[in-house]
């Protein structure tokens, strides 16, 4: 099993063995979307049969999730879209994508967003802005600016309120593993 599909799996699932890949697969279409997504980013037959998927996934147009956005280890997509990500966005580990948000940009420079980030609801992040690591931003926020790592950041345009406890929504984070 792809190492990406494997976090994903975790992500939502708490585990990744190949029971809850079925059950994932067959009753969770957003699961379906990401699991095509991972596989064009493969290689050989993986990533035709990603293509395949792709082509066929009619949950492409409640999640707008560009083939060639990059997207890190476990990412997790609460209550099936909406969500627009384009095509220049950077999304790393561990990331939360809540209902109605979007990641946009008219100057094809959208934003980079760190690891083990939870994206609220109703949440529009525009242009090449820089999200830190640990963060989380409010629904209904409006990112403009950047966001330094660890903090909480809410409204229209967002502001940092605090630097308490970030990223707690978070669950089942995929630990990369680093070789010494």
């Amino acid at each position: 099993m792809n190492e990406y599909v494997k976090n994903d799996l975790m992500r939502y699932y708490g585990k990744y063995d190949f029971g809850t890949f079925v059950k994932a697969y067959f009753n969770n279409r957003t699961f379906r979307l990401q699991y095509a997504f991972r596989l064009m980013h493969s290689k050989g037959f993986a990533k035709f049969w990603g293509k395949v998927l792709w082509r066929f996934n009619s949950t492409k147009k409640r999640i707008q999730l560009d083939s060639h956005a990059t997207i890190g280890y476990g990412l997790y997509i609460g209550h099936d879209g909406p969500i627009v990500v384009h095509p220049t966005a950077v999304i790393g580990n561990n990331c939360n994508l809540s209902q109605f948000t979007t990641i946009g940009s008219n100057e094809n420079h959208a934003a980079t967003i760190g690891d083990n980030v939870y994206i609220g609801p109703n949440v529009c992040i525009v242009e090449d802005v820089k999200i830190g690591n640990n963060v989380t931003i409010g629904a209904g926020s409006v990112v403009t600016k950047d966001i330094p790592d660890n903090a909480t950041a809410v409204g229209n345009y967002a502001k940092v309120i605090n630097y308490n406890n970030p990223g707690r929504y978070i669950t089942n984070r995929w630990e990369i593993k680093k070789n010494k």
